[in-house]
């Protein structure tokens, strides 16, 4: 007889239309209920996730704790799903989705002595296929989801095998039913779903009050129990994911495959609530950068790692991670607590990183007789090249009106280097930003000196507009910015151009009051664009007094780079737009700051290119996709490029921040931010909001955003893109210092042979005083890379396939390197 396994769960957002306090009272009123019910009906059994609420339970009420402790070992209460929470799952980075499977695992082995096997996200708005692999190798078979549904995104089957970027496999499941059941409706959803899944060998549905908490009720076992015993055809059992999936296994090699992503759904997620995806990188960024810095301090016996700290950090990220907090769903004072909680975490890791700094500055000489130090630390086992910015203070206040010119030097040999605006307006020859390019060894402090030369005054930028624009030309580059409109009319690099003239729009979009966006998979309704202010309008925006400047101006210009703003206008809304252009290389920076105070209205960055047959590609988690090109939103991470295959061109452009962005006909748009209503939805025919009041709008005021552009053959770009990406978001870490020449250098913290595999993590391990190395292939062609430890001799081969995520186990006392789990058992 066919079995049809019943799920009992209570979905319980920790915050979304509430404050986590009302979320913990909640959890412990739901899994008190669920307890009870539990201990007084034979049979059955209560499933539930989430490190987060069992956290709140056992520290609030920890008898109730004890006793779901014990009805775990009886089988009645089972663990499910095992993360540390239900995140989203496409913003967060492939190692952040490995943390929330590694502290969920470790908590729930610790506290209850489980390990699931079955991965749940039911909330989530879709699904990125580097989980595949991620899941696989943390121990996981199968997978339960409910969106999006199949009007969304076309599956073979609610039950299908889904492939991994590298191949790995699991055994997926999408809940038609959804997660939850009206209270004291269960016996009806099972008889509809019985019904619904006659052809299938294998039943089961979800069932639960939810969204709010509630779970099982006495009402609902009751009718359950009763149609048990009335029903023939069919064995109704409560039972368990793993239990379900058991018996789905039997018949897997039947099941259809997918092997893609599973999205789309609520695109407006991947731009709402802008400020909490931008300092959700940054925590991300920060703590991995963080880790490979400590490990090398501990490796070289400078300090201990702290490693409480750091997973204090580290749970503050996996809680930004949550579905109704990155994708920027909920109410106003979840968003204002949540960017709190980013804080408290990058308050930990920079204090923490001051330390490790200062540690790794061992052995750095002292600086001779007017000599200004410059340190920067290269977290990457690669050679990084960029153009680095430090900010110092002079020996004394100079009041004269005269002008200290920084000169950087490496070595004792001058390098390409200039000054321009400190972030302070103090008017005194005293505080000064040095920018230099340079190229800094791997994994180890690098060392610049600064030698002061006095002018009359700052040197004034030579570069000026002629016949209405600013032409920037070097060898490589041939840009022009027209002083008419403030954009880009051509993006020239070594002979090829990249942009269609008008290029670098901030354009607007008719948008609504829906911060999910549930009704669209696109924003594609133009409703302006901005436009250069005139020279008065900019001179007073800018606060200027006694002078006129145009609205279009170069502001720095030097060895390094010029550096030209523009300023703009739409409606009640201003946007300061800075263009970064290298004296050498290819690589140009676009900053955009915008002060928005538009309503319902989304933000774009437009950006046409010649290539109207190209392909669009993102990094995702662990993997890269093909992006759609008909317009839809896309979601990708660190980075987005434009591919012609027929030229084996690229346009591409890292980013710090954003996730979402759309592409069609040659042009990109780059999505910025959106004005909806926090937690409006659309429900029939009622308006989205309410309209008898003032109601506040997400993203209002002042938002910043950095890219960094590039381009030139396809070939070269895609292998090197991860690895620019990575050191632009983990940046290198400047401060001028004056060492006290103790000490002995470190010797570099490790390096990689080849010009593409990542390193995503070097930390200590969770319980034991081994090292984990995490190491990446990122583009989809297998290769070798030599991985060396110069501090305990070793260098050893490691081979890795397509999108490989390869985890390797360090021991220093026995100088071994030998490859581990992902989850490190």
């Amino acid at each position: 007889m066919k079995n049809f396994h019943l799920l009992s769960n209570a979905h319980l957002d920790p915050v979304w239309l509430w404050e986590w306090e009302e979320g913990a009272a909640e959890a412990i009123s739901t899994f008190r209920v669920a307890a009870d019910l539990c201990e007084e009906f034979d049979g059955f059994i209560f499933n539930h996730n989430e490190v987060t609420l069992y956290k709140w339970v056992e520290e609030y009420e920890p008898v109730l704790f004890a006793r779901i402790q014990e009805l775990v070992k009886q089988g009645k209460w089972h663990i499910m799903g095992g993360w540390y929470l239900q995140p989203d799952c496409n913003m967060p980075s492939g190692e952040s989705f490995v943390r929330q499977m590694l502290l969920g695992r470790n908590y729930f082995q610790d506290k209850f002595g489980v390990k699931p096997t079955t991965a749940i996200n039911f909330d989530p708005f879709g699904h990125t296929r580097g989980l595949v692999q991620i899941m696989s190798k943390a121990g996981f078979d199968s997978y339960i989801f409910c969106r999006p549904s199949q009007k969304d995104c076309e599956l073979p089957a609610s039950d299908f095998v889904w492939v991994g970027y590298d191949g790995s496999e699991i055994i997926g499941h999408r809940a038609d039913e959804f997660y939850n059941s009206p209270r004291g409706k269960a016996d009806e959803k099972v008889l509809e779903w019985i019904a619904k899944t006659a052809d299938q060998p294998i039943g089961s549905v979800l069932w639960g009050v939810g969204n709010h908490g509630g779970g099982p009720s006495r009402e609902d076992l009751e009718k359950l129990k009763l149609l048990m015993q009335e029903t023939k055809d069919v064995q109704i059992i409560h039972s368990t994911p793993e239990a379900f999936f058991k018996e789905l296994r039997v018949v897997k090699a039947s099941l259809p495959r997918h092997e893609k992503d599973v999205n789309a759904w609520a695109p407006g997620c991947y731009t709402s609530q802008i400020r909490i995806k931008q300092k959700h990188r940054l925590l991300e960024n920060e703590i991995y950068m963080l880790e490979k810095m400590l490990s090398h301090t501990t490796l070289q016996g400078l300090t201990a790692y702290p490693y409480e700290l750091i997973h204090e950090a580290m749970c503050d990220l996996m809680v930004t991670e949550f579905h109704d907090v990155l994708p920027g769903s909920s109410i106003q004072p979840v968003e204002e607590a949540s960017l709190r909680l980013v804080d408290h975490g990058l308050e930990i890791v920079s204090r923490l990183k001051a330390r490790a700094f200062f540690a790794l500055a061992s052995g750095q000489k002292k600086a001779e007789e007017n000599e200004i130090p410059i340190l920067i630390y290269n977290p990457h086992p690669y050679k990084v090249v960029g153009i680095f910015e430090c900010e110092f203070q002079l020996a004394d206040q100079n009041w004269k009106d005269e002008f200290s010119l920084p000169l950087v030097y490496k070595d004792g040999v001058q390098i390409a280097s200039q000054a321009e605006k400190e972030l302070s307006n103090l008017n005194l020859d005293w505080r000064k930003r040095a920018v230099f390019q340079a190229e800094l060894e791997p994994g180890q402090m690098n060392r610049f000196d600064v030698r002061l030369e006095v002018l009359p005054q700052k040197p004034a930028p030579e570069l000026q507009p002629a016949d209405g624009k600013i032409s920037f030309k070097t060898q490589e580059l041939d840009i022009i910015i027209n002083c008419e409109t403030g954009f880009m009319d051509r993006y020239c690099a070594n002979g090829v151009d990249y942009v269609q003239p008008n290029a670098f729009v901030p354009i607007v979009i008719d948008d609504n009051d829906d911060p999910w966006e549930t009704q669209a998979l696109s924003f594609r309704n133009v409703e302006g664009a901005f436009k250069l202010m005139s020279a008065d309008e900019g001179t007073r925006f800018s606060g200027i007094r006694g002078s006129r400047l145009e609205s279009v101006r170069v502001i720095e210009d030097g060895a390094v780079r010029t550096v030209v703003e523009a300023l703009f206008e739409y409606g009640d809304s201003f946007i300061i737009q800075t263009y970064k252009l290298p004296k050498k290389g290819t690589e140009i920076e676009v900053h955009i700051r915008v002060h928005w105070n538009e309503k319902s209205k989304m933000l774009k960055l437009s950006i046409p290119t010649p290539f109207s047959d190209g392909e669009y590609w993102g990094q995702v988690a662990y993997g890269r996709n093909e992006l759609p090109n008909d317009g839809n939103e896309a979601v990708s991470q660190k980075w987005a490029a434009i591919i012609d295959q027929k030229q084996d061109l690229a346009l591409t452009c890292i980013n710090d921040g954003v996730y979402g962005s759309d592409y069609a006909d040659g042009e990109v748009r780059i999505s910025l931010l959106r004005s909806a209503g926090y937690s409006g939805h659309p429900i029939g025919d009622r308006p989205i909001m309410g309209q008898d009041r003032y109601s506040s709008r997400i993203d209002q005021g002042e938002r910043l955003y950095r890219f960094w552009f590039n381009a030139g053959k396809a070939s070269e770009r895609m292998d090197v893109i991860d690895r620019e990406a990575l050191s632009l978001n983990e940046k290198p870490f400047v401060l001028s210092f004056f060492p006290s020449g103790a000490g002995e250098a470190p010797e570099n913290a490790l390096t990689l042979s080849d010009s593409t595999v990542l390193l995503s993590t070097f930390k200590r391990a969770e319980l034991s005083d081994d090292y984990i190395i995490r190491l990446f292939e990122p583009t989809g062609t297998a290769r070798a890379t030599t991985l060396t430890i110069p501090a305990l001799g070793i260098k050893q081969n490691v081979e890795l396939g397509k999108f490989e995520i390869k985890t390797l186990r360090l021991n220093t006392a026995a100088k071994s390197l030998v490859e581990a789990e992902l989850m490190e058992d």
